[in-house]
């Protein structure tokens, strides 16, 4: 699964990110746990927006109460390491990936699932790069969730094609892989789960 993650994405995390979420592990995990938040946020929005699709929001209905485990566990990890809560500027990368997304359905909805698709894809393929790099107990967490969140990138790519042209679907793939290969390679002014490089 991993190798069509990589395949997925159109590039890999820069080495330069890795340092730097090594050097802030306590934003890291801070960050991390507010994606998990968005993550579930996001799925119960879909279901608000596209109550029509029976499929798409029985299958969020699941993703976000997975999503909220996975942010409990994060917090119990922060409780653990003695990290106070603290509030964590969103990234600039989602919203990057969202200023693809077109405003008139059917197209809405699929570059709304092709941007998810990325974002969870990004997710698994930062948890495999910090593996190595990580204490014992973070490297077994962030493996645990590689494996059950690797399947969420497919889902999200498999109902933007059930709701949207192939061929649209393609090209919205194409051009977000794009745009989001930009936001991870280039400088960023602040370190995220899912910057860029960090510029200091």
């Amino acid at each position: 699964m991993l190798t069509e993650i990589r395949d997925f994405l159109g590039c890999a995390t820069p080495a330069g990110w890795i340092e730097g979420a090594l050097a802030r592990q306590d934003v890291l995990l801070l960050d991390h746990k507010n994606c998990e938040l968005k993550a579930a946020s996001t799925a119960l929005s879909l279901i608000t927006k596209y109550g029509q699709h029976i499929d798409l929001i029985n299958y969020m209905s699941r993703l976000a109460r997975e999503e909220l485990v996975h942010h409990e566990q994060v917090l119990r990890i922060l409780k653990k390491r003695k990290i106070a809560l603290r509030p964590v500027t969103a990234s600039r990368y989602a919203s990057g990936l969202r200023a693809a997304v077109r405003s008139h359905e059917p197209a809405r909805l699929v570059d709304t699932l092709v941007v998810g698709a990325f974002i969870e894809a990004r997710s698994c393929e930062r948890f495999a790069a910090l593996v190595p790099h990580l204490d014992e107990e973070l490297s077994r967490f962030y493996f645990g969730l590689l494996q059950s969140e690797a399947r969420h990138f497919q889902n999200y790519l498999k109902f933007a094609c059930l709701y949207g042209d192939a061929a649209d679907v393609e090209r919205a793939v194409a051009r977000v892989r794009e745009l989001e290969r930009e936001l991870i390679e280039s400088p960023d002014e602040q370190f995220r789960f899912h910057s860029g490089v960090p510029a200091n």
